[in-house]
C-alpha cells in the first residue's frame, strides 16, 4: 500500500492550498483516507476523514474552512484548504484505514510522506 501525499507549500494568512493524497495497493472503495497534521512540538492531530459513501468528519478547528472529498475513480483523496491562518501550519499526512474514520493516529494502518503546509502572517 502507497500513500502520496502532495501539493503543500508557502501560503500568506487567508490564502488558499489543495492537498491530494494518491493512493495505490489497496482496494481504494474499502478504505477511508484521513488527513492528519503535526505542527512542530505538538503531538499528531486529526483534521478531517472521508469514507467511500461520501460522509464526511472535520475537526472543529477547520469546519467551515477546509473541505475533504474524494474521487473514487482517481483513487485520490483531496483537501481544499481555505481562509488559511498561521496555525494551520504543519506537516499534513494521508492515512488510511478500512471502513471507518477514526481520529487517532494509532488506529491507522498506513501512512503517506507528508506534505509540508507554511501559512504566512
Amino acid at each position: 500500500v502507497q500513500l502520496q501525499a502532495s501539493g503543500g507549500g508557502l501560503v500568506q494568512a487567508g490564502g488558499s492550498l489543495r492537498l491530494s493524497c494518491a493512493a495505490s495497493g489497496l482496494t481504494f472503495n474499502n478504505y477511508v483516507i484521513t488527513w492528519f497534521r503535526q505542527a512542530p512540538g505538538k503531538e499528531r492531530e486529526f483534521v478531517a476523514g472521508i469514507r467511500r459513501s461520501g460522509d464526511l468528519y472535520y475537526s472543529e478547528s477547520v469546519e467551515g474552512r477546509f473541505t475533504i472529498a474524494r474521487d473514487n475513480a482517481k483513487n485520490t483523496v483531496y483537501l481544499q484548504m481555505s481562509s488559511l491562518k498561521p496555525e494551520d501550519t504543519a506537516v499534513y499526512y494521508c492515512a488510511a484505514r478500512q471502513f471507518v474514520v477514526l481520529t487517532y493516529p494509532t488506529q491507522y494502518n498506513f501512512w503517506g510522506q507528508g506534505t509540508q503546509v507554511t501559512v504566512s502572517s
